[in-house]
Protein backbone atom coordinates (compact mmCIF):
# COMPACT_ATOMS: atom_id res chain seq x y z
CA UNK A 1 0.00 0.00 0.00
CA UNK A 2 2.92 2.35 0.65
CA UNK A 3 3.72 2.25 -3.08
CA UNK A 4 0.23 3.55 -3.93
CA UNK A 5 0.59 6.28 -1.29
CA UNK A 6 3.94 7.30 -2.79
CA UNK A 7 2.50 7.57 -6.31
CA UNK A 8 -0.49 9.57 -5.03
CA UNK A 9 1.89 11.96 -3.24
CA UNK A 10 3.87 12.40 -6.47
CA UNK A 11 0.69 13.31 -8.36
CA UNK A 12 -0.29 15.92 -5.75
CA UNK A 13 3.21 17.44 -5.66
CA UNK A 14 3.32 17.50 -9.47
CA UNK A 15 0.17 19.63 -9.58
CA UNK A 16 1.68 21.84 -6.87
CA UNK A 17 4.80 22.37 -9.00
CA UNK A 18 2.72 23.41 -12.00
CA UNK A 19 0.69 25.85 -9.90
CA UNK A 20 3.89 27.29 -8.39
CA UNK A 21 5.37 27.83 -11.85
CA UNK A 22 2.18 29.48 -13.12
CA UNK A 23 1.92 31.71 -10.05
CA UNK A 24 5.58 32.73 -10.24
CA UNK A 25 4.93 34.41 -13.59
CA UNK A 26 2.19 36.65 -12.12
CA UNK A 27 2.76 39.96 -10.37
CA UNK A 28 1.88 38.95 -6.85
CA UNK A 29 3.34 38.87 -3.35
CA UNK A 30 5.30 35.62 -3.10
CA UNK A 31 5.26 35.57 0.70
CA UNK A 32 1.51 36.18 0.87
CA UNK A 33 0.97 33.31 -1.55
CA UNK A 34 3.13 30.87 0.43
CA UNK A 35 1.62 32.06 3.71
CA UNK A 36 -1.75 31.06 2.23
CA UNK A 37 -0.35 27.68 1.16
CA UNK A 38 0.75 26.83 4.71
CA UNK A 39 -2.28 28.38 6.39
CA UNK A 40 -4.53 26.18 4.23
CA UNK A 41 -2.52 23.08 5.14
CA UNK A 42 -2.71 23.87 8.84
CA UNK A 43 -6.47 24.44 8.78
CA UNK A 44 -7.16 21.26 6.80
CA UNK A 45 -4.99 19.18 9.15
CA UNK A 46 -6.73 20.66 12.22
CA UNK A 47 -10.20 19.95 10.80
CA UNK A 48 -9.38 16.36 9.83
CA UNK A 49 -7.77 15.68 13.20
CA UNK A 50 -10.81 17.12 14.98
CA UNK A 51 -12.84 14.40 13.23
CA UNK A 52 -10.34 11.53 13.58
CA UNK A 53 -8.85 12.42 16.96
CA UNK A 54 -5.27 11.25 16.41
CA UNK A 55 -3.19 11.39 19.59
CA UNK A 56 -0.55 14.02 20.29
CA UNK A 57 2.76 12.39 21.14
CA UNK A 58 6.33 13.61 21.52
CA UNK A 59 7.10 12.40 18.00
CA UNK A 60 4.77 15.06 16.57
CA UNK A 61 7.24 17.77 17.61
CA UNK A 62 9.43 16.73 14.69
CA UNK A 63 6.82 18.63 12.70
CA UNK A 64 8.45 21.90 13.81
CA UNK A 65 11.72 20.92 12.13
CA UNK A 66 9.80 19.61 9.12
CA UNK A 67 8.08 22.98 8.82
CA UNK A 68 11.39 24.85 8.98
CA UNK A 69 12.99 22.72 6.27
CA UNK A 70 9.85 22.83 4.15
CA UNK A 71 9.77 26.63 4.48
CA UNK A 72 13.21 26.91 2.87
CA UNK A 73 12.43 24.25 0.24
CA UNK A 74 9.12 25.77 -0.91
CA UNK A 75 10.46 29.33 -0.94
CA UNK A 76 13.48 28.18 -2.98
CA UNK A 77 11.36 26.16 -5.41
CA UNK A 78 9.02 29.09 -6.03
CA UNK A 79 11.96 31.45 -6.57
CA UNK A 80 13.58 28.92 -8.89
CA UNK A 81 10.48 28.73 -11.06
CA UNK A 82 10.41 32.55 -11.17
CA UNK A 83 14.00 33.01 -12.39
CA UNK A 84 14.99 29.69 -14.02
CA UNK A 85 13.76 27.11 -16.49
CA UNK A 86 10.81 25.08 -15.23
CA UNK A 87 12.32 21.85 -16.58
CA UNK A 88 15.60 22.37 -14.68
CA UNK A 89 13.89 23.23 -11.37
CA UNK A 90 11.48 20.30 -11.75
CA UNK A 91 14.39 17.97 -12.35
CA UNK A 92 16.22 19.09 -9.23
CA UNK A 93 13.07 18.63 -7.14
CA UNK A 94 13.25 14.97 -8.20
CA UNK A 95 16.63 14.45 -6.56
CA UNK A 96 16.05 14.59 -2.78
CA UNK A 97 16.25 10.75 -2.74
CA UNK A 98 20.01 11.15 -3.24
CA UNK A 99 20.20 13.03 0.06
CA UNK A 100 17.60 10.88 1.81
CA UNK A 101 19.05 7.48 0.97
CA UNK A 102 22.59 8.57 1.84
CA UNK A 103 21.66 9.99 5.24
CA UNK A 104 19.25 7.11 6.00
CA UNK A 105 22.15 4.69 5.62
CA UNK A 106 24.12 6.45 8.37
CA UNK A 107 21.18 7.22 10.67
CA UNK A 108 19.11 4.04 10.47
CA UNK A 109 21.34 1.54 8.65
CA UNK A 110 19.09 1.37 5.57
CA UNK A 111 21.42 -0.18 2.98
CA UNK A 112 21.32 0.07 -0.78
CA UNK A 113 21.45 -3.05 -2.88
CA UNK A 114 23.38 -3.35 -6.14
CA UNK A 115 20.40 -2.21 -8.22
CA UNK A 116 19.79 0.82 -6.00
CA UNK A 117 23.45 1.79 -6.16
CA UNK A 118 23.34 1.49 -9.95
CA UNK A 119 20.34 3.82 -9.96
CA UNK A 120 22.26 6.46 -8.01
CA UNK A 121 25.17 6.26 -10.45
CA UNK A 122 22.80 6.81 -13.39
CA UNK A 123 21.27 9.80 -11.61
CA UNK A 124 24.68 11.36 -11.02
CA UNK A 125 25.68 10.89 -14.66
CA UNK A 126 22.48 12.64 -15.68
CA UNK A 127 23.24 15.55 -13.36
CA UNK A 128 26.73 15.94 -14.84
CA UNK A 129 25.27 16.06 -18.34
CA UNK A 130 22.80 18.77 -17.30
CA UNK A 131 25.44 20.74 -15.38
CA UNK A 132 27.60 21.10 -18.46
CA UNK A 133 24.81 21.89 -20.91
CA UNK A 134 25.32 25.07 -22.91
CA UNK A 135 22.33 26.76 -21.25
CA UNK A 136 23.95 26.61 -17.82
CA UNK A 137 27.32 27.72 -19.13
CA UNK A 138 25.63 30.77 -20.62
CA UNK A 139 24.45 32.14 -17.30
CA UNK A 140 21.39 30.27 -16.02
CA UNK A 141 23.16 29.40 -12.77
CA UNK A 142 20.77 31.44 -10.68
CA UNK A 143 17.95 29.01 -11.31
CA UNK A 144 20.33 26.16 -10.56
CA UNK A 145 21.21 27.70 -7.20
CA UNK A 146 17.57 27.82 -6.09
CA UNK A 147 16.98 24.33 -7.45
CA UNK A 148 19.86 22.92 -5.40
CA UNK A 149 18.50 24.55 -2.24
CA UNK A 150 15.15 22.96 -3.03
CA UNK A 151 16.82 19.58 -3.51
CA UNK A 152 18.61 19.54 -0.16
CA UNK A 153 15.84 20.99 1.98
CA UNK A 154 13.14 18.72 0.56
CA UNK A 155 15.54 15.90 1.37
CA UNK A 156 15.85 17.15 4.95
CA UNK A 157 12.04 17.42 5.12
CA UNK A 158 11.70 13.77 4.07
CA UNK A 159 14.28 12.68 6.64
CA UNK A 160 12.53 14.46 9.50
CA UNK A 161 9.21 13.04 8.25
CA UNK A 162 10.63 9.55 8.61
CA UNK A 163 12.08 10.39 12.03
CA UNK A 164 8.68 11.58 13.21
CA UNK A 165 7.16 8.19 12.33
CA UNK A 166 10.03 6.36 14.05
CA UNK A 167 9.42 8.50 17.14
CA UNK A 168 5.75 7.54 17.22
CA UNK A 169 4.33 10.76 15.85
CA UNK A 170 0.83 10.52 14.37
CA UNK A 171 0.36 11.93 10.87
CA UNK A 172 -2.11 14.76 11.56
CA UNK A 173 -0.59 16.24 14.74
CA UNK A 174 2.80 16.20 13.03
CA UNK A 175 1.38 18.00 10.00
CA UNK A 176 -0.39 20.57 12.19
CA UNK A 177 2.93 21.53 13.78
CA UNK A 178 4.71 21.46 10.43
CA UNK A 179 2.23 23.80 8.75
CA UNK A 180 1.91 26.03 11.80
CA UNK A 181 5.69 26.51 11.77
CA UNK A 182 5.72 27.28 8.04
CA UNK A 183 2.79 29.68 8.45
CA UNK A 184 4.63 31.65 11.15
CA UNK A 185 7.87 31.76 9.14
CA UNK A 186 6.17 33.00 5.98
CA UNK A 187 4.15 35.51 8.02
CA UNK A 188 7.41 36.90 9.42
CA UNK A 189 9.00 37.05 5.97
CA UNK A 190 5.86 38.72 4.59
CA UNK A 191 6.01 41.37 7.33
CA UNK A 192 9.70 41.99 6.70
CA UNK A 193 9.03 42.24 2.95
CA UNK A 194 6.18 44.69 3.50
CA UNK A 195 8.44 46.97 5.53
CA UNK A 196 11.07 46.79 2.78
CA UNK A 197 8.46 47.50 0.10
CA UNK A 198 7.21 50.59 1.96
CA UNK A 199 10.76 51.90 2.13
CA UNK A 200 11.28 51.32 -1.58
CA UNK A 201 8.04 53.14 -2.42
CA UNK A 202 9.26 56.17 -0.55
CA UNK A 203 12.64 56.09 -2.26
CA UNK A 204 11.62 55.50 -5.87
CA UNK A 205 9.78 57.60 -8.41
CA UNK A 206 6.08 57.01 -8.97
CA UNK A 207 5.40 54.18 -11.39
CA UNK A 208 8.92 52.72 -11.22
CA UNK A 209 8.79 48.96 -10.71
CA UNK A 210 11.10 47.54 -8.08
CA UNK A 211 11.37 44.17 -6.39
CA UNK A 212 11.95 44.16 -2.64
CA UNK A 213 13.48 41.31 -0.62
CA UNK A 214 10.87 38.61 -0.25
CA UNK A 215 9.61 38.85 -3.83
CA UNK A 216 7.19 41.79 -3.54
CA UNK A 217 6.75 43.81 -6.72
CA UNK A 218 5.85 47.45 -6.14
CA UNK A 219 3.45 48.07 -8.97
CA UNK A 220 -0.08 49.39 -9.15
CA UNK A 221 -1.42 46.59 -11.34
CA UNK A 222 -0.37 43.60 -9.19
CA UNK A 223 -2.69 41.09 -7.57
CA UNK A 224 -4.53 42.25 -4.47
CA UNK A 225 -3.58 40.74 -1.11
CA UNK A 226 -6.93 38.99 -0.64
CA UNK A 227 -6.80 37.45 -4.11
CA UNK A 228 -3.25 36.25 -3.51
CA UNK A 229 -4.16 34.73 -0.14
CA UNK A 230 -7.16 32.85 -1.50
CA UNK A 231 -5.12 31.54 -4.41
CA UNK A 232 -2.36 30.47 -2.03
CA UNK A 233 -4.87 28.58 0.12
CA UNK A 234 -6.15 26.84 -3.01
CA UNK A 235 -2.62 25.80 -4.03
CA UNK A 236 -2.09 24.66 -0.44
CA UNK A 237 -4.70 21.93 -0.87
CA UNK A 238 -2.34 20.10 -3.26
CA UNK A 239 0.49 20.43 -0.73
CA UNK A 240 -1.41 19.07 2.28
CA UNK A 241 -2.89 16.27 0.14
CA UNK A 242 0.62 15.19 -0.88
CA UNK A 243 1.84 15.16 2.72
CA UNK A 244 -1.21 13.16 3.87
CA UNK A 245 -0.14 10.44 1.42
CA UNK A 246 3.62 10.76 1.95
CA UNK A 247 3.84 10.31 5.73
CA UNK A 248 1.87 6.99 5.77
CA UNK A 249 4.17 5.82 2.96
CA UNK A 250 7.20 6.59 5.15
CA UNK A 251 5.60 4.60 7.98
CA UNK A 252 5.45 1.45 5.84
CA UNK A 253 8.23 1.73 3.23
CA UNK A 254 12.01 2.19 2.97
CA UNK A 255 12.94 5.83 3.42
CA UNK A 256 14.99 6.37 0.25
CA UNK A 257 12.54 4.51 -1.96
CA UNK A 258 9.47 6.36 -0.68
CA UNK A 259 11.33 9.62 -1.22
CA UNK A 260 12.11 8.51 -4.78
CA UNK A 261 8.46 7.75 -5.44
CA UNK A 262 7.34 11.14 -4.16
CA UNK A 263 10.03 12.83 -6.25
CA UNK A 264 8.55 11.38 -9.44
CA UNK A 265 6.31 14.48 -9.45
CA UNK A 266 9.07 15.94 -11.64
CA UNK A 267 7.79 13.93 -14.59
CA UNK A 268 4.49 15.80 -14.42
CA UNK A 269 6.14 19.22 -14.33
CA UNK A 270 8.62 18.27 -17.06
CA UNK A 271 5.73 17.25 -19.31
CA UNK A 272 4.05 20.56 -18.56
CA UNK A 273 7.25 22.50 -19.38
CA UNK A 274 7.73 20.64 -22.65
CA UNK A 275 4.19 20.56 -24.04
CA UNK A 276 2.51 23.63 -22.52
CA UNK A 277 5.37 26.08 -21.92
CA UNK A 278 7.10 24.90 -25.12
CA UNK A 279 10.51 25.05 -23.44
CA UNK A 280 13.36 24.18 -25.77
CA UNK A 281 15.58 21.40 -24.48
CA UNK A 282 18.98 20.79 -26.06
CA UNK A 283 20.18 17.27 -26.76
CA UNK A 284 22.61 17.08 -23.84
CA UNK A 285 19.98 18.43 -21.44
CA UNK A 286 17.41 15.93 -22.71
CA UNK A 287 19.90 13.08 -22.26
CA UNK A 288 20.61 14.26 -18.72
CA UNK A 289 16.91 14.45 -17.87
CA UNK A 290 16.21 10.98 -19.29
CA UNK A 291 19.17 9.49 -17.41
CA UNK A 292 18.19 11.15 -14.14
CA UNK A 293 14.55 10.08 -14.29
CA UNK A 294 15.64 6.63 -15.47
CA UNK A 295 17.94 6.35 -12.46
CA UNK A 296 15.04 7.14 -10.13
CA UNK A 297 12.95 4.42 -11.82
CA UNK A 298 15.83 1.96 -11.30
CA UNK A 299 15.88 2.91 -7.61
CA UNK A 300 12.21 2.03 -7.32
CA UNK A 301 12.47 -1.25 -9.22
CA UNK A 302 15.49 -2.33 -7.18
CA UNK A 303 13.73 -1.79 -3.85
Amino acid sequence: MWFVYGIAAAACFGVRGILYQWSSQRRLNRNALLFGVYLSGMLVAILINAALGQKWTDGAWWGVLMGSFSFVANASMYKGYAVGKASLIALLTALPPLVVASVAFFLWGEKLGFGQLAGFVVVLIGLIAIRYSSDLRNGELRGLQWGLLTLFFFGFTDLTSKQSTLSGGETLPTLILMYATGTLLFAGQWLFGSISASRIKRETAAGLEQEADGGIRVHATGWTTSRTLWWGMTVGLTNIAGMLFLIPAFQQGTTGIVSALGAMNAAIVLGYAKFFLKEEMRRREMIGIVLTLGGIVVLRIAS
